[in-house]
């Protein structure tokens, strides 16, 4: 049986792809072993992938919408720099922490234009599906929890996207979903830009290879928007039943494995559950046993609203 809050069940999906990806990044660690079953040996710690998200789960369980301020201090105050935050992003939560408006850090990073960085879109997953089937509020949210880190209108649109078609993902729960109707779902949501163009592509390039779309969309390598994003949704679209073979996919491509498999991990598990969703593959067993566990403040959050839930 499905669990009954997708965004636990994305944030789940989020974390073990975010952790499985990273452990790609060690010497040792081999796609083909992962292909034939065998993935990396336990523990895979989390990165600032999962961090983040967990910050933003608690955020929007407790309050039901995105508070920036409140948002943007959780994210300065459990900012860990060795779980592999971006030198940039540091920075400004670094600033944030040591009293300066998040809105005056994060717009004056790159010359005041604010990052177009993949940080914002890395994160969001569960936010989008807790909103499901609203995906304009799922959007607008996404917004304002993108903003405080990242301020360039790439950055916040594929944080949208990500947000939209998680949403979605979850709204479509137990029921058929074709790729290009995941796809379909954000184009609303399309400000034109860079990351924009991308997802259009990335309807058009339905039905080809892992590596040719990678080739064609990027696989996040430049740490940006628009080379991440695009990519992310054509995998979570192509494998919205599957999350093992959507995870996989992403270490197939390589690039920055740990936030697209988190990306898509987070779209994914939104829709198929963490665990078996009968038609649908959800988050393997031996997978979230090996992920570092999550935050025990996060965890008994979601134990408390399960406690709350009527029978």
């Amino acid at each position: 049986m499905l669990n009954s809050d997708p965004a636990f069940d994305s944030l789940q999906g989020l974390s073990v792809g975010d952790a499985l990806g990273a452990q790609f990044f060690v010497p040792g660690c081999s796609v083909p072993d992962l292909l034939a079953g065998r993935p990396p040996t336990a523990p895979w710690p989390w990165t600032d992938d999962t961090e983040m998200a967990c910050s933003v789960y608690a955020e929007i369980r407790r309050r039901g919408s995105v508070d920036r301020d409140a948002l943007a201090d959780a994210f300065a105050q459990r900012c860990e720099p060795y779980r592999g935050y971006g030198p940039g992003t540091v920075v400004v939560l670094h600033e944030i922490r040591d009293g300066r408006p998040w809105r005056e850090a994060a717009g004056a990073v790159f010359g005041g234009n604010g990052s177009w960085g993949n940080g914002a879109a890395m994160r969001v997953a569960p936010l989008g599906a807790h909103f499901a089937g609203d995906p304009a509020r799922a959007a607008v949210q996404a917004a304002l929890s993108a903003e405080i880190t990242h301020r360039h209108p790439e950055a916040i649109v594929g944080a949208m996207t990500v947000a939209v078609a998680a949403a979605h993902a979850a709204h479509m729960r137990g029921k058929g979903c074709a790729p290009d109707e995941l796809l379909r779902a954000v184009e609303p949501y399309l400000v034109e830009g860079l990351t924009s163009r991308g997802i259009r592509r990335a309807r058009e390039l339905l039905g080809r290879t892992v590596a040719e779309v990678a080739y064609e969309l990027g696989n996040g390598a430049r740490v940006s928007a628009q080379d991440t994003v695009p990519f992310a949704l054509w995998v979570a679209a192509t494998y919205l039943e599957d999350y093992p073979r959507a995870v996989t996919a992403c270490v197939q491509a390589g690039g920055d494995v740990d936030t697209t498999a988190a990306i898509v991990g987070g779209i994914v598990a939104a829709h198929t559950g963490a665990g078996d969703g009968g038609a649908t593959r959800g988050i393997p067993e031996e997978w979230l046993a090996a992920r570092e566990a999550l935050p025990g403040w996060v965890v008994g959050l979601q134990r408390a609203r399960a406690l709350q839930r009527p029978s």
